[in-house]
C-alpha cells in the first residue's frame, strides 16, 4: 500500500503558525501585572482655599521622558488650605492624613519606597510668608514631618513662586493635549508640529496667564525660555497676587465697607437683591491683600451687616476699582502697571474659570463662547434673587452670592485686563479636566523635578528589549529553516519515489 504523501500547503501552513506564535509573544503583558509594570508619583497641591493630592503613573520600563505619564488617582482634603492652619500646632499636617491614608491604598505595596511625593504650596502660602515667614516655615516643616512618616519617598515642599506656577500649568496643559511629541503607531515619538495653547489658572490666591508669544517681552521678569524635546519655547507668564476669587472677593467687600465709611451696616451691589449677611470685620482685614483698605483703627471682633441690592452696573463699577487701568511703564499693559504682549492662539481656563464659566451656561443657558454673551450671562446672574439662584443651583447655596461679583470680575478680567476680544474669546476652552488628568500645574510639576520631561529630542523606540527581539529574530529564522529543511526532504523522497516506479516498469 503506498504511503500518504503531506498536503503540499503544509509547510506554509507550518510557516503562519510559527509567525502567529512568535506575534503572540509580543504582546505587552504590563496590563495585566499593573504593579509590577508602573511607578508612581504623588503631588499635593496646597492651595490657598483646600488641598489636593494627585497620584500620576508612567511605565516602569521607559527612559526619561518615553513613558506616557497619566493621572491615577486623585484625593481632596477636607478643610481650608494648609495656610489656614497658621497657628495651630500640628493641625496643617494633620488634614493630610486621610488623602495619604487613600494614596498608601492607592500605590502598590512594592512601589511606596520608590514613589516620590512633592509638596508645591502656592498664593495662600505666598500671602502668609509675607504676614508672617516664621508661621510659614513652620507650617512647612509640619507638612514635611506629616509625609515623611509615611512609607514614600519624600521629596520635600516648597512654596512655588507666581512664575513657577503660571509655567507648570502651562506644561501640563501641553503636555495633556500632546503637543509637546506623540507616540506614533510605528514605534517613534514625533512632534506633532501643533501650536502649543495658552494656559488661564484662577486659584483662591492668585491668577496666572502663560502662554508662548515671538513678541518681545519687556519685563524680563515675565520672561521665561523652556527647552523641550528638542524644542525651545519662549514664555510670557505672569501671576498677579491677590487677584485669585477667594481674595478678589474679600478685597471688592472691603472697598465697599471703606466708600460706605466704615459704617456697621452697607450696601453690596453684587450680592442678589434681599440677601443678608453678617460677618466680622477681622474676616476682611486679615489680609495682606485687604491692607489698602484696612482702617487706622477697628474693633477685629465688629459686627458688620451686608444687604445685597443686585445692581449690575453698580456692581461692575466696584469691580472695576480694585484692578487699576490708569498709567502703564511699557507699551502696553494689562492692568497695575504689568505688561503683557497681545494674547495669541488658543487657550485653557481652568480651576475657577471653568466654576464660573459652567455656572454661568447652567443658570443662564447662554453658551459664553463670545465676550458679548459672557457680559450677557454676568448681567443675568446679576439680576436674579437669591431664591432664583438657590431653584437653578440648589447644590452651591453656600457660594451663591459670590457668582454674580465672580463673573463680573472674569469679564473685566479677560475682556478688560487680558483684552481678550471677539476674535481671541472664542478660542478659549474652559476645562475641569484633559481626558482623565485635572488640569492645573500639579503634573507639570511632577514632570519637571522628576525629569521625565526631557530637553532634548526622543528618539526611536521599540516595544521591546533588544534582548526580547533577538529571541524572536531567532525563532523566526530557526523556524523558516525547518520548513525549509522540510520542504528539502519532501522533495528528495519525491525523486527517490519517482525512481522506484520507473524501475519496477
Amino acid at each position: 500500500m503506498a504511503q500518504r504523501s503531506a498536503h503540499p500547503a503544509a509547510p506554509i501552513a507550518l510557516l503562519l503558525f510559527g509567525l502567529v506564535a512568535i506575534l503572540l509573544l509580543t504582546i505587552p503583558t504590563e496590563d495585566v501585572q499593573e504593579p509590577p509594570g508602573f511607578m508612581y508619583g504623588i503631588v499635593l497641591d496646597a492651595g490657598s482655599s483646600h488641598t489636593a493630592l494627585y497620584i500620576y503613573k508612567w511605565p516602569a520600563d521607559k527612559q526619561n521622558g518615553t513613558g506616557v505619564v497619566t493621572q491615577h488617582s486623585e484625593c481632596h482634603v477636607k478643610g481650608g488650605g494648609i495656610s489656614s492652619y497658621a497657628g495651630k500646632q500640628g493641625a496643617a499636617g494633620q488634614s493630610l492624613e486621610t488623602c495619604l491614608d487613600q494614596a498608601v491604598k492607592d500605590i502598590p505595596k512594592e512601589r511606596h519606597q520608590l514613589t516620590p511625593v512633592y509638596l508645591g504650596a502656592t498664593a495662600g502660602m505666598r500671602l502668609l510668608h509675607i504676614s508672617s515667614p516664621e508661621l510659614a516655615a513652620q507650617i512647612l516643616q509640619e507638612v514635611g514631618h506629616k509625609i515623611q512618616s509615611y512609607p514614600f519617598s519624600y521629596q520635600g515642599a516648597a512654596i512655588l513662586s507666581g512664575q513657577e506656577e503660571g509655567a507648570y500649568g502651562w506644561v501640563t496643559v501641553n503636555y495633556l493635549l500632546e503637543n509637546f511629541i506623540k507616540y506614533g503607531f510605528v514605534g517613534r515619538w514625533f512632534s506633532p508640529g501643533r501650536p502649543t495653547v495658552g494656559a488661564l489658572d484662577l486659584g483662591g490666591a492668585s491668577t496666572q496667564i502663560t502662554f508662548a508669544t515671538q513678541e518681545e517681552v519687556e519685563d524680563e521678569h515675565d520672561m521665561m525660555k523652556l527647552h523641550l524635546y528638542g524644542q525651545k519655547y519662549s514664555l510670557y507668564t505672569h501671576s498677579f497676587l491677590c487677584y485669585g476669587q477667594d481674595q478678589v472677593l474679600k478685597r471688592l467687600l472691603a472697598h465697599i465697607v471703606k466708600s460706605q465709611g466704615y459704617s456697621e451696616s452697607v450696601t453690596h451691589p453684587c450680592y442678589p437683591a434681599g440677601h443678608n449677611r453678617t460677618l466680622k470685620l477681622n474676616s476682611i482685614f486679615n489680609s495682606p491683600c485687604t491692607a489698602e483698605y484696612k482702617p487706622s483703627s477697628y474693633n477685629s471682633q465688629a459686627s458688620l451687616t451686608v444687604q445685597g441690592s443686585g445692581h449690575y452696573e453698580h456692581c461692575l463699577s466696584n469691580v472695576s476699582e480694585i484692578f487699576s487701568f490708569d498709567s502703564c511703564p511699557f507699551s502696553q499693559c494689562s492692568f497695575d502697571k504689568v505688561f503683557q504682549p497681545n494674547v495669541s492662539g488658543s487657550f485653557m481656563a481652568f480651576s475657577a474659570f471653568f466654576y464660573v464659566h459652567s455656572f454661568l451656561q447652567h443658570t443662564t443657558g447662554i453658551t459664553v463662547k463670545t465676550p458679548s454673551q459672557l457680559e450677557e450671562a454676568a448681567q443675568t446672574v446679576c439680576t436674579m434673587t437669591f431664591n432664583q439662584l438657590l431653584l437653578l443651583a440648589p447644590q452651591q447655596k453656600s457660594r451663591l452670592q459670590d457668582y454674580c461679583a465672580s463673573s463680573v470680575f472674569v469679564k473685566i478680567l479677560m475682556l478688560r485686563g487680558y483684552s481678550f476680544d471677539e476674535t481671541s474669546f472664542p478660542r478659549i476652552s474652559f476645562q475641569k479636566k484633559a481626558g482623565d488628568a485635572s488640569v492645573g500645574w500639579a503634573l507639570g510639576y511632577m514632570l519637571s523635578l522628576s525629569s521625565l520631561l526631557p530637553a532634548e529630542t526622543v528618539g526611536l523606540r521599540k516595544a521591546l528589549t533588544p534582548g526580547a527581539w533577538g529571541t524572536l529574530l531567532f525563532l523566526f529564522v530557526l523556524q523558516l529553516a525547518a520548513v525549509l529543511v522540510f520542504i528539502l526532504l519532501r522533495a528528495c523522497a519525491g525523486k527517490k519515489k519517482k525512481g522506484g516506479s520507473e524501475s519496477t516498469i
